[in-house]
């Protein structure tokens, strides 16, 4: 192991590895009232430790987290900023994910030696010693949460106890500290929770894909790509990559995984021997078969997965769902259960999800889309489309995403504070292309958009809600501005 204080006994050579190590007494600062910091305290609380809650948060949310904890015994300060550094005596600091490294308080708690988890983190060390579910954990900048939730509902579909946990879905301490313990656990991690992980050994492991996301809270490209690498760390069967992504690739071969576990690519075109790929119309294991050098387990037909049974399912749904099967398919989940669980697993909300149908001009939300490798992937689904766009684009250049859709746009939409930004890519890259843009900054120019976008769309077309920003300009955040955009499209075609 690196040296790094997150992994040293902390004081009296305490070994917390386990839920039932003693951590009675322990000195811990959580930082953050939100849904994970919430889970921390209370965790700890529960083993005995003393805890104090630091957040700047004022929400009647964590307002409510505050009076439970104190109930509990915690001591709470919320609504003011951070200290320099922790308190004389704390042992551990447990950080909320979107807390960045940046920050003086946690700067001042590794100036003087003192450990920082995240809840993952502290998630890992609070499973049972004996019997804990394995850990199948999915990264990646785009399309975590759709390969989880397709794990989840193929694990299920094999009669397994499983949830999905940690980014999405569960609390990942609460997955783990469960009365009715878990057989397996799908676990979505972003690079901020990877950041302050360190000792998680998951079953199998995946990188979907890597793009520049973030950069603002990692300083630097080349940290954020690291860091997604991280996932694949002490990883003790598989680690799934991405064949298309060759950054996922060699981000297995950078990693110190445990020894026997093996690389395992997914693939669009067809599986060489350990991969899983598509072969004509039909998702096939090459990776986790007994004869994989000449044959093939067939997993399901691409027409499982169409969420729109009038088009083939986009090229993003079909990798998510090949990730999810290898992930599987590593605990041993037979084919038929693959194939049950991909038909019966559900889209999540403003996820290319369709919305509704105007005068043979279809409608679809993919406000989830929050940056410009996730709309790439949107856009290639569709031959013809407008495209709404704009927003929060956090520093990520567009170029290359106007440049190689730019056949396939009928006309563009733009709204948000970075919406010149993209206009002057199209201005570039596809001068052809009409283009407006909506200068209010009021979240009902959303219907304006719409009704932009109609006029210029023809029968057959797409209009594309694939903003490839975040949404924090105008909205709380990207599925209320999904809902925005169907109830529009609700309105237009009420014809009010």
């Amino acid at each position: 192991m690196p040296s790094d204080p997150s992994y040293e006994p902390l004081g009296g050579g305490r070994d917390l590895t386990h839920r039932d190590a003693d951590w009675s007494g322990l000195q811990v600062a959580v930082v953050g009232l939100g849904v994970s910091g919430f889970a921390a305290a209370d965790a700890l609380l529960e083993r005995g430790a003393h805890v104090r809650v630091l957040s700047e948060g004022t929400s009647p949310a964590m307002a409510e987290r505050a009076q439970v904890l104190q109930m509990l015994g915690a001591e709470v300060v919320h609504g003011a900023a951070l200290p320099p550094a922790p308190e004389p005596g704390t042992q551990l600091v447990v950080t909320s994910p979107g807390v960045p490294p940046t920050n003086t308080f946690l700067q001042g708690a590794a100036a003087a030696g003192i450990p920082v988890w995240g809840e993952v983190e502290l998630a890992w060390r609070m499973r049972p010693r004996e019997g804990a579910a394995p850990w199948l954990t999915v990264t990646g900048t785009n399309g975590k949460t759709t390969c989880v939730t397709m794990l989840e509902s193929i694990l299920r579909a094999a009669g397994l106890r499983a949830t999905a946990a940690g980014n999405v879905g569960l609390p990942i301490l609460e997955a783990v500290l469960h009365p009715e313990p878990y057989d397996v656990l799908a676990v979505e991690l972003s690079t901020f929770q990877l950041h302050w992980s360190r000792s998680i050994s998951a079953h199998a492991s995946c990188c979907l894909n890597v793009a520049p996301d973030h950069l603002d809270w990692h300083g630097s490209y080349e940290e954020y790509r690291r860091m997604k690498g991280r996932v694949y760390e002490h990883t003790q069967v598989a680690c799934v990559y991405n064949v298309q992504d060759p950054q996922t690739e060699q981000l297995v071969l950078d990693a110190d995984v445990v020894e026997g576990a093996r690389a395992i690519g997914f693939t669009l075109g067809v599986p060489a021997r350990s991969m899983v790929g598509v072969v004509e119309d039909v998702l096939a294991d090459r990776a986790f078969v007994a004869e994989r050098a000449t044959s093939a387990a067939e997993l399901c037909q691409l027409s499982d997965l169409a969420p729109d049974p009038s088009a083939d399912p986009p090229p993003h749904l079909v990798a998510d769902a090949l990730a999810a099967a290898a992930l599987a398919r590593s605990v041993d989940v037979p084919p038929a259960a693959v194939r049950d669980g991909l038909r019966a697993f559900t889209p999540q909300p403003h996820r290319t999800q369709p919305v509704g149908e105007v005068d043979g001009v279809r409608f679809v939300d993919d406000s989830k889309a929050t940056n410009p490798p996730a709309a790439a992937a949107s856009l290639a689904a569709y031959p013809h489309v407008v495209w709404i766009a704009g927003g929060q684009l956090k520093g990520a250049a567009v170029d290359d995403l106007v440049r190689a859709n730019a056949d396939r746009l009928r006309g563009v939409v733009l709204l948000g504070v970075d919406r010149a930004v993209i206009a002057d890519a199209l201005s570039r890259h596809a001068p052809q292309v009409p283009v407006e843009v909506l200068d209010s900054t009021d979240t009902g120019v959303m219907s304006e958009a719409v009704q932009a976008a109609r006029a210029m769309a023809h029968p057959g077309d797409v209009v594309l809600l694939a903003p490839a920003a975040a949404s924090k300009d105008m909205w709380s955040g990207y599925d209320v501005r999904g809902d925005d955009f169907a109830a529009a499209v609700r309105a237009l075609g009420e014809g009010r």
